[in-house]
């Protein structure tokens, strides 16, 4: 089976520098086929483009089993439009997207591979040690629940192997189910969400999504693209914006669109009394949209099968 390694990248020259020779040290232990490294670079300013050419001929030379492609972008795209890319030029039967933050465990492959035998999986989420405050959290697996008109996303325990998504950071995809649901919407560009409506869209069409606790990875969440060049007050306009764009592209049950509206103006006045402007920024942002939100739902309803509620019936007890 062939294995493509996805990584987007956006000035993280210091951070491929130090994690990038450590995924390649983590993928030595795979030898039932062919494994390819794919960067796609999204017009980074920093030296990412010239430690990425070094590192190439490096690795071409050190390492028979595996390839190495470089993907530049001549502006910026987008974490789904830059990870798009990377699919388009990726060849191996399953896609492995790791951040440029994240360095996988020792044989973390081989478990996470063993699922694609059952052919209707299309996703596998790694158990993320992730790095807080000097702390570390075991997150991977989510949850969620229909709570006020919105779907409320959090992190599940990992005892577990259902998930509500797989991580775009760190997870594995079958690239043929990825091509069928048209991979990570761009609508949600430049990022946040993306992941979470591709699995949900995965589910709602029949797709199995698991989580893997024995495929480790490491998540030190230094600092990235999006706070240095975000502010907090951009960050959270851009979540409340994709929120709303996640509802009205997936959600079919019609009393989850009534309850939608309805509760629409209680959050409008609590936004209003707190002085919450990103909320409302957010939302005539998404409005904004609307003409190609509705144009995707209405291409996704084609292959979905199954309904809002009978997604979410498996975390009911969790949330």
């Amino acid at each position: 089976m062939k294995i493509s390694i996805v990584i987007p990248n956006y000035n993280g020259e210091e951070i491929l520098r130090k994690n990038l020779p450590k995924v390649f040290e983590s993928l030595l232990s795979y030898k039932e086929g062919k494994v390819e490294v794919v960067v796609t670079d999204d017009a980074s300013i920093d030296g990412s483009l010239a430690l990425l050419e070094s590192l190439k001929s490096k690795i071409n030379s050190s390492y028979s089993n595996m390839g190495f492609k470089i993907i530049r972008n001549e502006k910026n795209l987008g974490f789904s439009s830059n990870v798009n890319k990377a699919v388009k030029n990726a060849s191996g039967e399953i896609l492995v997207l790791l951040n440029t933050d994240v360095v996988p465990k020792q044989d973390f492959l081989i478990p996470l591979l063993s699922h694609f035998s059952d052919t209707n999986v299309f996703a596998v989420g790694c158990m993320d040690e992730s790095m807080e405050k000097h702390e570390v959290i075991l997150r991977g697996r989510g949850v969620g629940v229909w709570k006020r008109g919105f779907l409320v996303h959090s992190r599940g325990e990992v005892d577990k192997t259902n998930t509500l998504w797989v991580g775009g950071g760190s997870g594995a995809f079958r690239k043929s189910i990825w091509d069928r649901l048209g991979g990570f919407s761009e609508l949600y560009n430049p990022f946040y969400w993306e992941d979470i409506d591709l699995s949900y869209r995965a589910l709602k069409s029949g797709y199995k999504i698991v989580f893997e606790p024995k495929s480790v990875v490491i998540h030190e969440h230094e600092k990235g693209s999006i706070k240095s060049t975000y502010s907090d007050f951009e960050v959270k306009t851009i979540a409340y914006r994709n929120q709303f764009i996640f509802v009205w592209k997936n959600t079919t049950d019609l009393d989850l669109q009534l309850l939608h509206l309805l509760w629409l103006p209680y959050h409008l006045i609590k936004a209003l009394i707190k002085k919450d402007w990103s909320f409302l920024i957010g939302l005539i942002k998404a409005f904004i949209l609307l003409p190609k939100i509705v144009k995707s739902s209405f291409n996704l309803q084609k292959l979905f099968i199954k309904k809002d509620k009978e997604i979410l019936e498996g975390f009911r007890n969790e949330n």
